[in-house]
């Protein structure tokens, strides 16, 4: 195991735990930093500003009438997904745990100053700000659950397929500025799907196989060989389906 410093900084959830509990066994994460969650009503009312209500209103139709029944549906394939892949999804113990507000608040600049890390893998939280990425002297690597730059948001497989570019349903990891996914690109990786697949099972078919090029990628930083492309070529924002352009990708295009 390398003695350099590696910070998980994530929001919380269960694809933190995962990736966790993957990194620790091999490398050892040296810190955990969770942001807490944002408020609905903040997120709602910055979505509204740049979206639109009626499409945020579509939005969380489809989290309620079709997502939240896909995931208890699925459970099934999401069990046999997690065995296969040796998927670990048990809480990050709380004496390894660090609670800020929010990735760019002052404490988090502060803690990460007084840890020194050398590496820090990125999971989940806001848009980290150039301040917090200046802040430390040492790189950030997310992992991207889509192909940049064609597919940066959310949910890149599901957009990949309803755009019927499926070749472009894969995972990538990337280092992070102050973009939303639009650093440069260490490893990417193609993710193929099932029949027996959909919305709530591609992301963990992202993460088993993101996980890999991830863990190559800190593979090659402790041996000082990592190796970026610049993003170039079409590049896209995605963000959650409306009930409606779900409801049109499965019927028409078979996309579930």
């Amino acid at each position: 195991m390398n003695n350099k410093k590696i910070v998980l900084l994530a929001g919380k959830g269960v694809s933190t735990n995962i990736i966790f509990n993957a990194l620790d066994k091999d490398f050892g994460i040296h810190h955990v930093i969770l942001e807490e969650k944002e408020s609905q009503k903040i997120f709602l009312k910055r979505r509204i500003k740049k979206l639109g209500l009626w499409t945020v209103f579509g939005q969380i139709l489809f989290l309620i009438f079709i997502s939240k029944p896909l995931t208890v549906f699925s459970r099934k394939r999401i069990h046999i997904i997690a065995k296969e892949n040796f998927l670990d999804s048990k809480e990050i113990p709380e004496n390894r745990i660090k609670n800020v507000f929010s990735v760019n608040a002052a404490e988090t600049i502060n803690l990460l100053k007084k840890i020194n890390p050398d590496l820090i893998i990125v999971s989940g939280t806001r848009i980290i700000s150039k301040k917090v990425i200046d802040a430390v002297g040492c790189r950030f690597i997310n992992l991207h659950a889509g192909i940049t730059p064609k597919y940066r948001g959310v949910h890149g497989t599901y957009w990949a397929l309803a755009n019927k570019d499926s070749e472009n349903s894969g995972v990538t990891v990337h280092f992070v500025d102050e973009g939303i996914d639009t650093g440069n690109i260490i490893y990417q990786s193609r993710v193929l799907v099932t029949n027996a697949d959909n919305f709530t099972t591609y992301p963990l078919l992202q993460l088993s196989s993101g996980i890999k090029i991830l863990k190559q990628t800190i593979s090659d930083f402790q041996n000082d060989n990592v190796t970026v492309q610049t993003t170039s070529g079409e590049s896209n924002l995605y963000y959650h389906p409306t009930v409606w352009r779900y409801l049109k990708h499965k019927f028409f295009d078979k996309v579930k």
